[in-house]
């Protein structure tokens, strides 16, 4: 039975005539936190006070409130001793002598080995190396209630000031901009809080205006409970950003993906969970973390993954040797495969613990080259793997059936200083087994791998990057037993704190490879705790929009291209571009998603909402949801749904052009009518449309 290691955290309780109480503190990798009640106060500031120098005010948004309790976390410190000092306010003024002051707090600084920093002195993202803020810095704070309208003037930009998360980014598309930029997320933030979906796959895009563009841009998560759930990351055209200290649930596709033309990318102390469930090799989502299509100097480090299926693809078959990725310090728990799955590029994957993974651990794919150094395997069924020879073949007696890797050409492994337990299949390289081995064991790191020493299928040898003084960082390995120890530890794997969720995976779970039916219902209900920033109103309130567009929210889908328009719904069935038209605001969409008997579409959702339909111009809206059948005299339909997994299927033959989701209360896009002017709108649930100022029902019945 694993379980996790519980560290001692700061307490200190100080109680005043005013009752500030500090009820926790401590810190953290470059930040540290406290926890506190104000009493009869109702605001405060909050200062960082070093052990020399003069105290840092925190900017206001890094205090939050709860339930019963507020907290604030300070940023972008420097190693070594810190406290915090809260001191109340009373309209606006400090009262000084009611200052609280927490224990000294040790702060250290993140690890930074691996490829993403090597040459880079000034720093992966908005950070300096030391963990302060680059010069110039732009700093957001962006909340579920924020995402859509928080502002921000980016030189070069289409239109200034930027509007929203994503065309905040979008902005630095224009190559113009070179101020630093942190996103810092406070909360949890979905698809639909999102002003526009950059990526209608993954979700929010970074993306720079060509390759390698250098952005030095870091999305963060502020204290223990931040999240992407339902929304995932795409990064493209990108050198120097920073993902960290975020949770990654039930995304659209991949949690991070980091497809095409990247350099210098630092994913790190993340959580990842399940992603949206598909059928298959789905059931668990896509890839938590994948780097592909010529992304280079690429670390990932001291991340969780919590039974996730696969992993990590790291390239997809177009790359060469000189593409360079790190893999270190992570916990992959109770995850299934792809730890990674490697193909072409050169991988250095070193102090890794591998606990209880039910497929196998790293796979060399199509002439990859992997330095495998110092991971501790527990019960990983085939921690090594080279396709079509050695294990992967059952040792040449099954190269039909059993083969991981859909018959891909085989890499070299270059295995030194693991250690392996428990259940686990493993052929090394030697002088009897020449042909079927999982991977070539060194004596020492500094050893070569000989050039005679190839891949059963497809010839290819290691090409020693690791040893090359010209290419290689500089680095110090752990010892591998101590990984497990390391990597669980409060400094360790995952998010502050090990985040919001705790969660741990029973031995007889090692094996299991399927979705576990209590952690996926638990990410399913997840919603966030924090309540407000302190003094400011709900963030689990949030206003209608009075006039979204066609796309807003995240949740739209048409059928262009014959394809769906994005991946949060699953959908089986077949299109036509024969079937009429369909008007949707100012766009006409000429694609249909055929509603026939074998039709599905499914999708889940977090938070009531309404399901939007729009058929051909031509017909009347007609389906079933969940079994119910639905119909209309227009060609639009919208029905109000609970939180959970939803079923469109055919109720009379029609043809479906459009779908989309919104919040209870938000207006809904214009549609083709008598009347340019009219809009829908949902109310309670209730279908009205609005025209000249005049509310109708469905029915044209006039209500005001």
């Amino acid at each position: 039975m694993k379980n996790f290691l519980l560290i001692a955290l700061c307490l200190l309780t100080v109680t005043t005539s005013a009752q500030v109480t500090v009820l926790e503190s401590g810190g953290w990798h470059e930040s540290a936190y406290a926890t506190f009640t104000l009493g009869d106060y109702t605001d405060a500031n909050v200062y960082a006070v070093p052990a020399s120098g003069a105290p840092q005010i925190l900017d206001h948004e890094l205090i939050r409130s709860y339930s019963d309790y507020h907290r604030v976390d300070a940023l972008g410190l420097t190693a070594g001793t810190w406290q915090l000092r809260i001191v109340p306010l009373v309209d606006g003024q400090e009262v000084g002598e009611q200052g609280v002051l927490t224990p000294e707090l040790l702060v250290t600084n993140y690890d930074r080995s691996g490829f993403a920093h090597h040459g880079r002195t000034a720093g992966v993202g908005a950070y300096n190396n030391d963990g302060t803020l680059k010069d110039n810095a732009i700093v957001l704070y962006v909340t579920r209630k924020s995402a859509k309208t928080l502002t921000q003037v980016i030189n070069g930009a289409k239109q200034n000031p930027c509007v929203g998360l994503q065309h905040i980014i979008e902005g630095y598309q224009k190559g113009v901009e070179t101020r630093p930029l942190v996103v810092r997320v406070i909360g949890t933030l979905t698809a639909a809080d999102m002003d526009s979906l950059g990526s209608s796959e993954e979700g929010l895009q970074i993306k720079g205006r060509t390759a390698y563009s250098e952005l030095n841009m870091t999305i963060e998560g502020v204290g223990n409970d931040a999240t992407f759930k339902q929304l995932g990351m795409l990064i493209r055209n990108a050198t120097s950003v920073e993902v960290r200290n975020l949770g990654f649930m039930r995304v659209m596709d991949d949690g991070v993906s980091m497809d095409t033309d990247n350099s210098h990318l630092w994913v790190h102390n993340c959580d990842f969970f399940y992603g949206k469930q598909g059928s298959g090799d789905h059931a668990k989502g896509d890839g938590s973390a994948d780097t592909k299509a010529h992304s280079t100097h690429v670390t990932v480090s001291y991340n969780h993954f919590f039974d996730t299926g696969k992993t990590f693809l790291c390239g997809q078959g177009t790359e060469n040797t000189d593409q360079y990725i790190t893999y270190h310090h992570n916990w992959f728990d109770h995850s299934d495969s792809r730890h990674p799955r490697v193909r072409s590029m050169s991988v250095h994957v070193y102090n890794n613990y591998y606990d209880g993974n039910s497929k196998y651990g790293i796979g060399a794919t199509m002439g990859a080259s992997i330095f495998a150094e110092a991971n501790y395997f527990r019960n990983t069924a085939k921690p090594m793997l080279i396709s079509m020879q050695g294990t992967d073949t059952k040792m040449g007696t099954d190269e039909t059936d059993a083969p991981t890797f859909s018959g891909e050409d085989g890499g070299i492994i270059k295995a030194f200083g693991n250690i392996m337990e428990g259940r686990y299949t493993y052929a090394p390289f030697n002088r009897t087994n020449y042909i079927h081995f999982d991977a070539y064991e060194v004596a020492t790191a500094a050893e070569q791998v000989p050039s005679t020493v190839v891949c059963k299928q497809g010839g290819t040898s290691y090409n020693n990057f690791d040893t090359d003084s010209q290419v290689m960082y500089s680095y110090t390995a752990d010892d591998a037993s101590q990984v497990p120890t390391l990597v669980m530890a409060e400094r360790g794997a995952g998010r502050m704190q090990h985040g919001d969720i705790q969660w741990t995976f029973p031995d007889s779970e090692d094996t299991n490879s399927q979705p576990i039916t209590a952690l996926s219902e638990m990410l399913n209900n997840y919603q966030q705790s924090v309540v407000s920033l302190l003094g400011g109103e709900d963030l689990n309130s949030i206003a209608p929009s009075s006039e979204p567009q066609p796309g807003q929210g995240g949740y739209e889908c048409h059928f262009t291209g014959m394809k769906p328009s994005t991946t949060f719904y699953t959908i089986v069935g077949s299109y036509s571009n024969s079937k009429g038209v369909a008007t949707v605001g100012e766009q006409v969409y000429n694609i249909a998603l055929k509603m026939e008997g074998s039709t599905e579409i499914t999708f889940t959702i977090e938070q009531p909402m309404t399901l939007y339909l729009v058929f051909a111009d031509t017909e009347t809206a007609n389906c079933k949801v969940d079994g119910i059948k639905y119909t209309a005299a227009t060609n639009t339909i919208s029905i109000p749904l609970e939180a959970g997994t939803h079923t469109i299927k055919k109720g009379d033959s029609r043809n479906l052009f459009y779908i989309n989701l919104y919040q209870t209360g938000t207006a809904l896009p214009s549609v083709k009518t008598d009347k340019d002017d009219a809009y829908k709108v949902i109310e309670n649930g209730v279908l009205y449309i609005i025209r000249d100022g005049m509310k109708f029902t469905a029915a044209g019945v006039r209500v005001q």
